[in-house]
């Protein structure tokens, strides 16, 4: 009966952590606007999807084909991958627990959305539609 129980919790806390993964969450913590971002490779011009990867994480490459896709139908959005063996001190910096972890920076680098798993592309189109400068 123990073991039982014990499925059943460990199944309701999987259901939990898999319905999250991928979802886009606003970013309300305030972010610190003397934080220095230019490790981080961010447009100027306009949005930015930065995306943490590695090579050993197999869903990183789920979250390329899904950023690529969405920045050849928004071509103003700039795409930049991370690799966090690479960036520790950004992906420290960034709180980045798991990958594949993205985010969303707007055109003055300031931190708009993040999710950790693999987006939708249309969540992803939704979020940055909003911060394109031709469509203010």
């Amino acid at each position: 009966m123990a073991i039982g129980a014990a499925l059943g919790c460990a199944s309701v806390i999987g259901v939990a952590v898999r319905r999250r993964s991928g979802v886009l969450r606003d970013a309300k913590a305030p972010v610190n606007a003397q934080q220095d971002n230019s490790d981080l490779g961010l447009s100027a011009t306009g949005p930015t999807v930065v995306h943490f990867s590695a090579e050993w994480c197999g869903p990183c490459a789920a979250v390329r084909r899904v950023v690529d896709q969405v920045c050849a139908d928004l071509p103003e959005v700039a795409h930049v991958e991370l690799d966090i063996d690479a960036n520790p001190t950004s992906a420290k910096r960034l709180s980045v627990l798991s990958l594949p972890t993205t985010f969303i920076f707007d055109a003055d680098g300031r931190q708009r959305y993040r999710t950790a798993g693999v987006p939708k592309a249309a969540d992803l189109q939704t979020a940055l539609r909003p911060l394109l400068t031709s469509e203010l």
